[in-house]
């Protein structure tokens, strides 16, 4: 924006269109303008355009169509999609073939979270008489004592309903799983709520063949195409969480951006939910029955864990407790060669090189810590993986040595060596929130037969919001049973943002006291014309 000022008078805003380029990782190079940053005015053009779309997704057979059309869709354009989607990330096709089919198929599972209407939370509770109204008893029984009389209340009925409008953050390392095609939206739409999303910069030509494939579906399904909207520009994302018809916003991406709009969320006049997954370390404990019975499994396991998608996932182990002594050094040495052995990679894009190199090279140069393989630079746009080591007392102390308990993204990994149980827990209770807690246990261990693993399990229950035992936390299935969140700063809410349950930000609770029937909502009223599972009186229906 350009301010020109005639200084006795007023100042005259020219808006510039700021173009947005889709650039190559692998090069660095710009391959195509795709379009200019969006405006103020454009961005209230897209959130009223969307508010409109609300009363037709009130009908649910609607929205269900709407999100298997866009799953259909997707599908057929897989090969054009995950070609460009490659251009702009470097992920690869395989890579980004997957992501392709977990998109559709989470888009299909919300249709059926859609169709089965639990979501809904139906709950009618029928009006009791009072006492003095209550019919008299049965002369042949003793009669109640009036403490053992219902309660008198009225006729209540409760079920949920759509927010309005959600604004979407796109991630930057899922370009469709957790962007314009992702969990957000497909749980908003599930839910009844038109979607704006503010596209990622890392991947601005997909995100706008993604959004001409949604908007197809709309009307295909004869939704308004403004179902589903899309903005570019960082000024666009700030003035759309400050939209007074956004109702709701969802974020994936760094705690310092994140925390940013979840503060602007709750700074409005009318403050509004905002579920962001900002950031998380993964914490890994290794026992040392464990390390005795398999080191060299886990070593290997843990290279392929946080080298994935060249270590971008939400889920990276990024700080893994091994026992010290001999066991330790065998799994150490399994890793040394699994690390050494993974292929370089490219990021997603040269700004996330470059807090990846700092970050390494700022831990490496802490006091104590040792680099059995280097990750660092591969060439002019490549990185390659490698892990610290750390005596785990380090990370019990106040200084910084904190640094290694934060999230560098990246394909590396710190190990903190633990002389003793109460060292590997005193490394733990000092940590943040985080997406997953895991821990690896003997056979004898899980069995419960040694140990103390319940309370292992019980401690990390407080730290993350999935957790492990004998894994590793790169992948999150799309599952009704699924949670993706944690305590601050893994996530601002106590919220999913994958599995069935997501569909649950979007919504908020009504009830409807003493309304006849008439005037009810279908969904509420007796004799359940709509099929719906409920709660009538204390008893489940089905």
């Amino acid at each position: 924006m350009i301010r020109l000022r005639e200084p006795w008078r007023f100042t005259v805003a020219v808006p510039v269109a700021v173009p947005v380029w889709s650039v190559d990782p692998r090069t660095g190079k710009q391959r195509e303008q795709v379009t200019v940053e969006a405006t103020a005015d454009q961005v209230d053009k897209a959130v009223r355009a969307a508010a409109d779309a609300v009363p037709a997704l009130a009908h649910r057979p609607a929205r269900a169509a709407l999100l298997r059309a866009a799953a259909d869709l997707l599908t057929a354009e897989r090969d054009r999609v995950v070609a460009t989607a490659d251009a702009e990330t470097a992920l690869g096709p395989a890579r980004l073939g997957g992501e392709l089919a977990r998109t559709a198929y989470q888009l299909r599972a919300f249709a059926d979270v859609v169709d089965e209407g639990a979501f809904l939370d139906v709950i009618i509770d029928h009006a009791h008489p009072s006492p003095a109204t209550a019919p008299p008893a049965n002369a042949a029984r003793t009669p109640l004592a009036p403490d053992a009389l219902p309660a008198p209340r009225p006729d209540l009925r409760r079920y949920k309903v759509p927010l309005g409008v959600v604004a979407v953050y796109a991630a930057s390392n899922f370009p469709l799983a957790f962007s314009v095609p992702g969990g957000d939206t497909a749980s908003a739409l599930a839910a009844g709520c038109p979607v704006v999303v503010k596209a990622h910069p890392g991947h601005p030509a997909t995100s706008e063949l993604c959004a001409a494939i949604l908007r197809r579906a709309a009307a295909e399904t004869g939704l308004p195409e403004d179902t589903v909207g899309l903005l570019h520009g960082f000024q666009a994302g700030v003035d759309l969480i400050e939209h007074p018809l956004v109702s709701a916003a969802g974020f994936t991406g760094s705690i310092p951006g994140g925390r940013a709009l979840y503060d602007a969320a709750a700074a409005r006049p009318r403050p509004i939910p905002f579920h962001g997954e900002l950031g998380s370390l993964n914490p890994v404990l290794v026992t040392a029955a464990a390390a005795a019975e398999r080191a060299e499994a886990i070593g290997g396991g843990l290279a392929a864990s946080f080298t994935l998608g060249v270590g971008q996932f939400c889920t990276k182990p990024g700080l893994v407790l091994i026992p010290a002594g001999s066991d330790g050094d065998r799994l150490v040495a399994a890793l040394t060669r699994a690390a050494s052995e993974a292929p370089p990679g490219v990021l997603l894009d040269e700004r996330m090189r470059r807090h990846f190199l700092a970050g390494v090279r700022d831990r490496a140069r802490l006091p104590d810590v040792t680099v059995p393989v280097e990750p660092g630079a591969d060439g002019e746009s490549a990185v390659r993986p490698g892990f610290l080591t750390v005596p785990a007392f380090r990370l019990t102390q106040d200084g910084p040595h904190e640094l290694l308990t934060q999230e560098c993204f990246g394909p590396v990994t710190v190990i903190a060596r633990y002389e003793n149980d109460a060292e590997a827990e005193a490394v733990l209770a000092r940590l943040p929130g985080n997406l997953t807690a895991t821990v690896h246990l003997s056979t004898a261990e899980a069995a419960g037969e040694q140990g103390t693993a319940a309370e292992l399990i019980a401690g990390l229950t407080r730290l993350a919001g999935r957790v492990l035992v004998n894994g590793w936390p790169t992948g999150v299935a799309v599952a009704p049973a699924q949670h993706h969140g944690g305590p601050y700063p893994a996530t601002t809410s106590q919220s999913t943002s994958v599995g069935g349950t997501a569909v649950e930000r979007w919504l908020r609770p009504v009830a409807y006291q003493d309304t006849p029937p008439a005037l009810l909502p279908p969904e509420l009223r007796d004799g359940n014309p709509l099929g719906l599972p409920r709660r009538v009186d204390g008893q489940r229906y089905p």
